[in-house]
């Protein structure tokens, strides 16, 4: 049985165990958006990496999950979604 099962499950623990890293969104690469600051994406990465790899959450989930609240925007031309919050 996995300890996380949902996206909003991981995020609330990922601040928790990280308040010190920037919650502020900043305009992305493109101008058109938001993003993370780089440090927060990356602590985010891997701290799903690790949570998948001791068996906490699915790969599935390890491989949708997103640092923010999901949009439009996360959904490719092809309706894939992307990780484009992360």
């Amino acid at each position: 049985m996995f300890t996380y099962t949902r996206q909003n499950q991981i995020r609330t623990a990922f601040w928790r165990e990280h308040p010190d890293l920037p919650r502020k969104r900043i305009k992305d690469y493109s101008g058109t958006g938001l993003m993370y600051h780089t440090d927060t994406r990356v602590a985010f990465c891997e701290f799903v990496d690790a949570l998948c790899k001791n068996g906490m959450i699915s790969e599935a989930l390890a491989d949708r999950v997103t640092l923010g609240e999901s949009s439009v925007r996360d959904v490719g031309a092809d309706g894939r979604r992307w990780k484009a919050s992360l």
